[in-house]
């Protein structure tokens, strides 16, 4: 039967030999991939890894994290990925609440480990991953060595519970999503309709694989057919675009900031891209005029934006390359096993423009927030819709463009507004590179608007230019009062703005 680890056992029979896995030098085949998970799922279960256990991971992309998680799907437990920028109380409070039995760590993240294990003891086994060992910890290069390469004959059902995802806590506690393998399935084989991801192709992770949209959308399906994962340990500019070049990459992911920054690189001009048959954007939409820019540098039209949450599995809308231009800043329409619709606060369908909650269902949508049913109920929806907190409108051919955060609407003397479109329009001046929005305390209006504005390197501005290039394409009581220029947005792995660090500062 089909599940995440069998994955790897197939490939590993039908071709043994093929490249599967490339990081820092190292090239596994998919016999040695397979083994190499067998040897640590064995060893887990021989430590007390039963069914249906937690097993937290935190590390930086590397072969490791790879290998971590299919053997802890061959093992038959459930993986808890981490997010490798939170501070000790995090980390504790995702691994407390998951139950995690298990911790596996790469050595980075020693001093964190050893600032929360005392604090935690159902963690029975503390499992360094890479680096030098240590004597206080078990050491997975030691494990491998000493484990067995065959198949650990766990019975493990496509229904199975295999992951808890954790939101990225931007307002408030990280909750846990819940996925089962059918989830897998069913968000790997619309992302194999989609970008038509296939045997032949190499897939470049340089965003993190802790996060749903990198592990489930690429991860997964690039395995499910058989492709070779080219993994990064994290994101670098020009390291990047030599290894798109070198490893002839085909299958690219990452947030717009990323694009971006490798648009800066100097020497952009001279790397060869041509290998690349789509290069996939999410986490935010691009404006017209970086899609314009980003088709120019990059010498292509195959840009691709995913737009979805965590719960979905991360399923949700995506905006074709056809469609890039014309529909520049839009989501898209849904992507096969999903469907998706905008809302009034009565549940009821808004007419075209005007602005609702954005709902999502798909086969990949969670099954539940760990331990907490009552924000399960209240983000479920009785016939099987995920309410995803996205403001969002619809236009007249049903492609869905999100608006805000629910929480981040602001109103200023009663006037409902929506930073992103501010957002939108400052992001269309030639010399603003990124751009946040929020609401700030007013004694009259209640809130008015301030703008936290980064500028493209080398470029000057004010903000009464910037107010100025405003007007005509916004409402008046749109334009921001405030404005602050600073050197970059604070976004978490993802590429997301934490806007309440923004409104720390307030």
């Amino acid at each position: 039967m089909i599940n995440t680890g069998e994955l790897l056992a197939r490939n590993a029979r039908k071709f043994p030999e093929k490249e599967a896995l490339v990081y820092e030098g190292k090239r596994y085949t998919y016999r040695e991939l397979n083994d190499t998970a067998n040897k640590l799922a064995n060893r887990l279960i021989a430590l007390g890894l039963e069914k249906g256990d937690k097993v937290g991971m935190m590390s930086f992309n590397s072969d490791s994290f790879v290998i971590t998680y299919f053997a802890v799907m061959k093992a038959g437990g459930i993986v808890v990925p981490l997010n490798f920028r939170l501070a000790g109380p995090e980390t504790e409070y995702i691994l407390e609440n998951s139950d995690s039995s298990f911790f596996v760590f790469g050595n980075e993240f020693l001093p964190l480990t050893g600032e929360i294990r005392e604090r935690l003891p159902r963690i029975e086994h503390w499992i360094l991953a890479d680096g030098e060992a240590d004597a206080d910890y078990m050491y997975l290069p030691d494990m491998l060595e000493k484990g067995d390469p065959s198949e650990p004959g766990v019975e493990i059902g496509l229904f199975d519970e295999s992951a808890i995802i954790y939101t990225s806590g931007t307002t408030g506690k990280p909750k846990g999503a819940v996925f089962n393998h059918y989830c897998h399935l069913s968000i790997g084989t619309a992302m194999l309709a989609e970008v038509s991801i296939g045997e032949q192709d190499r897939i470049l992770h340089a965003a993190p694989l802790f996060h749903s949209a990198e592990l489930h959308l690429y991860l997964w399906p690039g395995t499910f057919m058989g492709a070779t994962h080219v993994v990064m340990k994290f994101f670098i500019p020009k390291l990047t675009l030599e290894t798109v070049e070198k490893e002839r990459i085909t299958q690219f992911f990452g947030p717009p900031a990323m694009f971006l920054l490798m648009m800066q690189e100097p020497d952009f001009e001279k790397y060869d891209l041509s290998s690349v048959k789509y290069w996939a954007y999410g986490a935010a939409p691009m404006s017209r005029e970086q899609v314009l820019k980003a088709i120019d540098m990059f010498k292509t039209d195959r840009f691709f934006c995913l737009c979805g949450l965590t719960e979905g599995g991360p399923g949700g809308v995506r905006l074709r390359p056809e469609d890039q231009v014309a529909k520049a800043g839009a989501g898209g329409l849904p992507v096969v096993n999903c469907e998706c619709k905008v809302v009034n606060e009565e549940g009821e369908k808004v007419k075209v423009g005007e602005v609702g909650e954005w709902l999502v269902r798909c086969e990949s949508n969670m099954l539940y927030y760990y331990k907490n049913p009552e924000e399960t109920a209240t983000t479920l929806t009785p016939d099987g819709y995920v309410r995803t907190g996205d403001l969002a409108v619809v236009d007249d051919d049903g492609y869905v463009t999100l608006v805000d955060r629910k929480k981040d609407m602001l109103i200023s003397g009663g006037e409902n507004i929506y930073p992103r479109e501010i957002e939108n329009v400052l992001l269309s001046h030639d010399k603003v590179a990124d751009a946040a929005v929020i609401g700030v305390p007013h004694e009259i209006y209640g809130e008015t608007v301030k703008a936290f504005v980064v500028l493209e390197e080398g470029a000057e501005a004010t903000g009464d230019e910037l107010s100025e290039f405003c007007k005509g394409k916004l409402g008046d009581f749109k334009i921001p009062r405030q404005w602050e220029f600073i050197d970059a947005l604070p976004r978490n792995p993802s590429g997301k703005v934490l806007k309440y660090i923004l409104k720390e500062r307030e």
